[in-house]
């Protein structure tokens, strides 16, 4: 019984599944989705090539799962911020927008590849669409929060403004993880988002209270 209980314990289906989505996510830290294989992936969990169709059916499969835990991760943290932008609106849209930045840097390998596919997976870009318009929601209901406060005046209507915001967010994000040109300079993104929302939705830097 000793000599039992000192054995490592064989890993769980949990296990194993965090095992190639941690595989997935660190290959594409160097590498374009398209050129990873079943059997890297595999082999990358320390399971074999059928093992593997047990978890996922395909590695688009994978990233689906990938994009979905990024996704949630930006959800929990907007989700937990106070909807009072009166004290120092600024600085609350820096928190709302940080935590779409923060999240996307950290995992920007893992965003590049999903945009990269979702133009060919239906279900990557159905998952990203419902994301984005979720996050549109939440900004088109502080944009009209803020107006009837007498705080941002009229304009466009919220939601074309919302989502046109959001957008941006996305293709800056991207522009600057797949180093292209022109882009944002590295580390300033954040800055320059914040400054171009909060000046489209109340026309000038508001001051603090």
């Amino acid at each position: 019984m000793a000599e039992r209980s000192r054995r490592a314990s064989r890993p769980s289906g949990d296990d194993r599944q965090e095992a190639i989505l941690v595989t997935t996510e660190a290959l594409l830290q160097s590498r374009d989705f398209d050129s990873l294989s079943i059997d890297e992936l595999a082999k990358g969990a320390g399971i074999s090539r059928p093992t593997f169709y047990f978890y996922f059916a395909s590695k688009e499969a994978v990233l689906l799962a990938l994009l979905d835990r990024v996704i949630r991760q930006v959800e929990d943290r907007v989700g937990a911020l106070s909807r009072e932008f009166e004290a120092d609106p600024a600085s609350a849209w820096r928190r709302s927008i940080a935590a779409f930045v923060e999240v996307f840097s950290e995992h920007r390998a893992v965003a590049t590849a999903a945009m990269a596919v979702r133009s060919r997976n239906v279900e990557v870009h159905d998952l990203w669409s419902r994301s984005m318009l979720s996050w549109v929601d939440y900004t088109a209901e502080v944009i009209e929060a803020e107006r009837a406060r007498g705080a941002a005046p009229a304009g466009l209507h919220s939601r074309d403004l919302a989502a046109s915001l959001n957008l941006m967010n996305e293709r800056v994000l991207l522009a600057a993880a797949n180093g292209e040109h022109p882009a944002v300079t590295a580390g300033a993104e954040l800055d320059v988002l914040v400054d171009v929302w909060v000046r489209s939705i109340y026309g000038v830097i508001p001051t603090s209270h």
